[in-house]
């Protein structure tokens, strides 16, 4: 019985040393830490276990302030009904510019590469074209003729009004003198076009005529072009169109001017907000769709003309969903593969919550467990609190 008794008392302190080694904290740094959570802390919010994470993140003002912290108050909202359309990206083409040659010559310098960025009035390309200097030989020669015209039809009128020459002689000669010059005009408007001056070498200078960047060349020096060939493209991607296929059957639910957000395929876990623009009106006779163009703003550059996804578009009419808790799709991250947010306890100091998520709309997402109303969650800066909690983690698993 004596060591049956002594069993239990070993048996418990070795388990009081074990629960106060997995409650050892990570020290802090000068700019952050994370503290592991305490066992009541855990019972109190039921986040269904921590043990393996930091709770608690403690940020100085600096990095509060670098890493633009911002909260908003969990409260309960009715989510929009919205319609999954798919479509693809599609660059806008008021925003698109192909670089081409005016006339038929010969790339003598090509400074413009596929992917870089161009400014508006950017040297793209130098084209030689002979025909440059046949056109400047053209305008000059008529421009001599004219002069030498006119001055012949003054002395004309002159004589004629003395009545030394006749009337229509003089009329004669102002008629080809007024011919001539328009033809020099001519040459010269077509030296304009051609981009060339009066005077210089008989070449083009091709600048970029919109800002944006450079998404295809078909351009090596040395090659001859027409006026008819694409030497590349611009596109200005801050913003693009996602092209979406409507079916008859949900035309009458949607209109112009309601929210959207596009779910690409590449980015599974990026949100594009944007607006409905314009719904076709035209029906494909094939797949029986109607085009419905969605404006996204091309959030940190990630979006490529032609990637595939899905749009969650408004339904116009009433909502029939009943408010619920509701918070940013922006403030929900994922660690140790559970969701979570991180909820202000204190100016510098954030609590990590593990939440399980409903359903999801225009940049919202359900919360089913987790979270209280009036919470206030990070929306701006999660990443950095993130990279706290993980290395905190990682301290713990090697000290």
């Amino acid at each position: 019985m004596r060591f049956f008794r002594r069993s239990l008392t070993t048996c418990a302190l070795l388990a009081l040393a074990l629960g106060g080694c997995r409650n050892k904290q990570p020290q802090p740094d000068e700019h952050g830490h994370a503290e592991a959570p305490a066992a009541s802390a855990a019972s109190d919010h039921d986040h269904g276990g921590h043990a393996d994470l930091p709770r608690r993140v403690r940020v100085s003002d600096e990095v509060l302030k670098d890493a633009g912290l911002q909260v908003t108050r969990v409260a309960k909202a009715a989510l929009t009904e919205t319609l999954s359309l798919p479509g693809e990206v599609s660059a806008d083409p008021d925003r698109v510019a192909r670089i081409s040659s005016p006339s038929t010559g010969r790339l003598e310098q090509v400074t413009f590469r596929e992917g870089s960025p161009v400014k508006k009035g950017d040297l793209l390309a130098v084209v030689r074209v002979p025909e440059i200097a046949k056109v400047r030989a053209t305008r000059s020669a008529t421009a001599a003729r004219a002069q030498a015209m006119r001055a012949n039809a003054q002395r004309l009128r002159a004589l004629a009004k003395e009545g030394l020459g006749l009337e229509q002689d003089a009329v004669n000669a102002e008629s080809e003198a007024a011919a001539l010059e328009q033809e020099s005009r001519s040459a010269a408007e077509l030296l304009s076009t051609l981009g060339a001056g009066a005077t210089g070498a008989a070449s083009i200078s091709l600048r970029a005529p919109l800002g944006g960047t450079v998404v295809s060349r078909d351009a090596v020096v040395g090659q001859p072009v027409t006026d008819e060939q694409t030497l590349g493209t611009i596109a200005n991607l801050d913003e693009v169109w996602f092209l979406a296929r409507v079916f008859e059957k949900d035309l009458s639910r949607l209109k112009a001017g309601v929210e959207a957000e596009v779910h690409l395929n590449a980015y599974p876990n990026e949100h594009f907000a944007g607006t409905v623009e314009y719904i076709g009106q035209q029906i494909d006779p094939i797949g029986r769709t109607v085009t419905a163009r969605v404006r996204v703003k091309n959030k940190n550059e990630l979006l490529r003309i032609g990637l595939f996804g899905v749009s969650q578009i408004s339904l116009s009419g009433p909502t029939t969903s009943e408010p619920t808790l509701v918070v940013p799709q922006a403030s929900i991250t994922e660690i140790a593969g559970k969701s979570v947010v991180f909820v202000r306890e204190a100016p510098n100091e954030f609590e990590l919550h593990e939440v399980t998520l409903g359903r999801e709309s225009l940049g919202r997402r359900e919360v089913l467990a987790g979270l209280r109303e009036n919470e206030e969650v990070v929306t701006d800066g999660v990443f950095s609190l993130k990279s706290i909690v993980l290395k905190g983690s990682f301290a713990e698993d090697h000290h």
